[in-house]
Order: C-alpha cells, then structure tokens, then sequence
C-alpha cells in the first residue's frame, strides 16, 4: 500500500521514459541514469554537495544520537548519531508540482491529487 501520492515509477521505467525522451537506447539511458547516480553518491560520500539550479540540492545531513524502545524487548535503546542523504527540492520543481497536484482532504485524511 505504497500509493499516498501516487504510482510509482520504477528504474526500468524510468530508463524507458529517459530512453524515450531524449533518443538514446535503452541501454544509453540506464548508462546515463547510472552515471548520475554514481555522480551524486560519490558527490555526497566526498561532502560535497550537489545542486541543481531549479531542480533541487543534493547533500548530507548529520542526525544527532537518539533515545528509542525498541519495540520488541521493550528495552531503551541509544541509536548513534549518523550521517543521511537529503534532498531540498528547488523552486522550479516546487512549482511545477504545485500545478499539476493538489491536496484535497477527504474526510479527515489529506490526499494528494
């Protein structure tokens, strides 16, 4: 039950749609995405942060060391500080999800249309 904001778009189909949208193969596309992939980890494991004018900024995040129970012992447990991916959507990308959804409340639950 993944669908709270809609269907999802897996890698095959997101090659076929690169694949599609800019004349390359199949193969090219997945070569591509690949490549951008690999670009921004390596960027992010480097502590650099990447950012696309628009789209949106790539960069690490440091979570602080928390407090938790552990649900199945019921027993307190420290999970140690780390490091995360995060991404900050540009304004560009704000924007043109903005116009092409809306939040709608139905009932007492908000859903994205």
């Amino acid at each position: 039950m993944y669908k709270k904001g809609g269907d999802r778009v897996n890698k095959a189909e997101f090659v076929d749609r690169l694949a599609a949208k800019t004349g390359f193969t199949k193969k090219e596309a997945r070569k591509a995405l690949d490549s951008v992939t690999g670009l921004v980890s390596q960027a992010l494991a480097s502590n650099e942060e990447v950012l696309l004018t628009g789209f949106g900024k790539f960069e690490a995040r440091t979570r602080k060391e928390s407090k938790r129970i552990n649900p199945q012992t019921r027993k307190r447990i420290i999970v140690p500080k780390k490091v995360v991916p995060a991404f900050k959507p540009g304004k560009n990308l704000k924007q043109t999800v903005a116009k092409r959804r809306k939040a709608v409340l139905v009932g007492s639950e908000l859903r994205v249309r």
